[in-house]
Formats: C-alpha cells, structure tokens, sequence
C-alpha cells in the first residue's frame, strides 16, 4: 500500500494515473453523446433511455461516483503536476518563445481544463439539477411531462436549446472540451507507453479525428434545436397539455 501511494505521488504515476482517469472519461464522454444523438429519433427513444437510467439507481449512482473520482484525480494529478514543472523552472526561457512543435491545445492544457470544468458544473446544474433559474428557457422544466406523468427529457432538452446564448454557450464549451481531448488522448497514450514514433503519426490523427466527431456529434444537438428548430412541435405539444392540465387543476380547485 505504502509503496503504490509512494508511486503514484511520483510524477510518472501522476501521469499514469492522468492517462487512465483521462482514457475513463474520454469513454464516458463518448458513450454520453451516443445518447444525446436519440435527439433525432421520435421523443419516445430518448424518453425511454432516461428514464432507464433514472429509474436504475443502482447502476447510475455508481457510474457518477466513478466519474467523480476519475474527474477529481485527473484535474489534482494534472495540477500538481503543472505545479512541479512550473518549480523546476521558476524562470521561463528568455523572451517566453512558443515551442515550435507545441499546439494551441498542448500549450492550453490546465486553461482548457478549469474552462472544461466550469462548462462541465453549468451542463450539471443545467439538465441534472435541472436549477429552474439558470437555463433562460419561458417553460419551467418541471412542468414537462409524458402522457405517463414521467419527465420529458426530449422537451426539456428542446427547451433548453431554444435559448440561443444557452446554445452558443454549449458549443463554445463543448468546442473546448474537444480541443483538450486532441491534445489529451495523443499525451495518454504516450504516458501508458504506447506511442512511439512508427505509431505516433496515427495516434495523432485518430485523436484529432475522435475530438472532431465529438465536436460534431455534441454541437449537432443545440445548432438542431436553436437554428434549424427541431423538435419545437413536440415542445409546443407537451407545453399546450401542461397548461391545458393546470387550468384544469384550478378550476377543480375552484
């Protein structure tokens, strides 16, 4: 115990311990855009997928304990990290030159993370909280329901990207999380030992084209719903039938 501890204090395990936090999460995040794409299928596939979830708390609160931990490690080694380079060289190279060899996403790692991280708290308070305050939307999300009574995440969703700064917004930040991941994936594989110079040219490629497909699969949801309209008529509908259902609750009342 004593001697993994002692490890994973050193900077080769803070970097092996990055690599597998960072491989969990790049997984996670692809995984959870294959589930946001049932945006484009009828409400009811994006229904079911939800409330599945919700309804398995069992297998959902684990998954967000892991991904909490994963997180957590991977932004202290990659601090802590940051923070020991920074101390073998208190003093930069004179006149601070740009590597040659470096990109805008390897020399904006620690940035791009704290970016990503905030991007990360609104998305949560957003659509997991669900802060009623927050998402700018005219219809309270709460009020979104199936002809089941269940939450209709296909009109919240709707809901939420029909406000184009919360659109704009998403894209921005999921543009950041993606420019990370181009830098991040290639840096993961260099610290498992995977990379070498035969295989490094392909790494690089596959990285870059794995962040541009999240791009595009992730920013494909909000510019559907903010410029194009999608899924307006089933927002509209479920909006109709709720105040429909509370007017009838107040002459009942009445």
């Amino acid at each position: 115990m004593k001697t993994s501890c002692k490890y994973l204090r050193s900077s080769l395990g803070k970097k092996y311990l990055m690599a597998v936090t960072g491989t969990v999460l790049v997984l996670f995040v692809t995984g959870h855009m294959v589930g946001n794409l049932q945006i484009f299928l009828p409400p009811e596939a994006i229904n079911r997928y939800a409330h599945f979830l919700q309804g398995n708390l069992e297998l959902l609160w684990p998954v967000r304990l892991i991904m909490l931990a994963a997180i957590c490690l991977h932004g202290w080694s990659a601090v802590t990290l940051w923070a020991e380079n920074k101390a073998a060289r208190p003093v930069g190279y004179y006149g601070n030159p740009t590597p040659l060899a470096a990109s805008v996403a390897s020399r904006t790692m620690i940035l791009g993370g704290v970016v990503v991280a905030a991007f990360l708290g609104y998305h949560l308070l957003h659509y997991t909280v669900k802060l009623e305050s927050i998402h700018g939307a005219p219809v309270w999300f709460a009020d979104l329901k199936t002809p089941e009574g269940l939450p209709d995440v296909y009109a919240m969703i709707v809901a939420g990207f029909s406000v184009w700064y919360v659109s704009l917004f998403y894209v921005l930040g999921v543009g950041a999380l993606c420019l990370h991941l181009s830098h991040g994936v290639q840096a993961m594989f260099q610290s498992l030992g995977l990379r070498n110079h035969v295989y490094a040219p392909c790494i690089k490629c596959a990285a870059r084209a794995l962040a541009v497909a999240l791009f595009l699969g992730y920013a494909a949801v909000p510019t559907s719903v903010a410029v194009f309209g999608h899924g307006k008529a089933h927002l509209n509908e479920i909006v109709q039938k709720a105040a429909a259902a509370k007017a009838a609750a107040g002459e009942l009342r009445k």
